[in-house]
């Protein structure tokens, strides 16, 4: 009877004891951002697969950096309207209007195509080294001229549209691994086109800083898994059966590069 009563006594015990502590951890708070994406192709998730039919032609994947935070995060609410082909221009005139007042957390891929990637590596394929060369090298002047002041224009008209926002200005990969074994662009072509992709890089780190945004930089942690790398390959190489995919993330790049380092910046 004794030991019936002692045990008794302890469950009991054990019963308020755990009682009381469900009562001094407090609840987890559920995500209250409302998370707003705006960019390119490589914000929509071209070349990850599984895309949205709503989307049509701008090709919004679920397996894209933005998808996977709504999925994994789960914030208040949340919306993508990231477009592949978009250009700053595109973003100001038919992707701002997607945001507002109440919205709380902005990512944002752009610049790409106003110095006309698609175009580079088309030339780059196509035509040789002595021509690749000299496309990345127009870029980069063009780049170094008209860039900053376009994404100045989008970061102020996202400050302008959502003016209590976190905003995460996501940037691209380099797409070569060099010094390895690699068939196809000569290895000038190779590090040209990474300069270029750095040099854009650059210019957007240096716009979003000034216009107090955080940049999420994906360069390094696509190193292994780069064109031309031995590891497995997060970029997709020149596709002639699906041409559009050709030198963006795979559904592996969006998902082990791209969607850490922008959940890292988004906080």
């Amino acid at each position: 009877m004794r030991r019936s009563r002692l045990v008794t006594l302890a469950v009991s015990l054990a019963a308020s004891i755990g009682a009381t502590l469900a009562l001094a951890v407090p609840a987890q708070a559920a995500p209250s951002d409302r998370y707003v994406a705006l960019g390119d192709s490589y914000a929509s998730g071209v070349g990850a697969g599984s895309y949205t039919s709503e989307s049509g032609s701008c090709q919004r994947s679920t397996n894209a950096y933005p998808a996977l935070y709504n999925a994994n995060v789960k914030p208040a609410s949340y919306k993508s309207v990231a477009c592949s082909g978009a250009t700053t221009t595109d973003v100001i005139n038919n992707q701002l209007s997607a945001l507002s007042s109440t919205t709380t957390l902005v990512s944002v891929t752009i610049g790409g195509n106003d110095v006309g990637f698609a175009n580079i590596m088309t030339t780059c394929v196509l035509y040789g080294e002595s021509q690749c060369v000299a496309a990345v090298q127009a870029a980069e002047d063009k780049a170094r001229a008209e860039l900053s002041g376009k994404l100045a224009k989008v970061y102020s008209g996202i400050r302008s549209k959502a003016p209590s926002a976190r905003v995460v200005v996501v940037g691209y990969p380099v797409f070569y691994q060099l010094g390895t074994v690699c068939v196809g662009l000569s290895a000038n072509s190779r590090a040209k086109i990474n300069e270029g992709i750095n040099l854009v890089d650059d210019i957007t780190r240096s716009a979003a800083a000034s216009a107090g945004f955080t940049f999420a930089d994906v360069r390094s942690i696509f190193v292994g898994h780069q064109l031309c790398s031995y590891g497995e390959k997060w970029l997709h190489a020149l596709n002639f059966a699906s041409i559009g995919i050709s030198y963006h993330p795979t559904a592996a790049g969006q998902s082990g590069g791209y969607y850490p380092v922008f959940r890292s910046a988004a906080g």
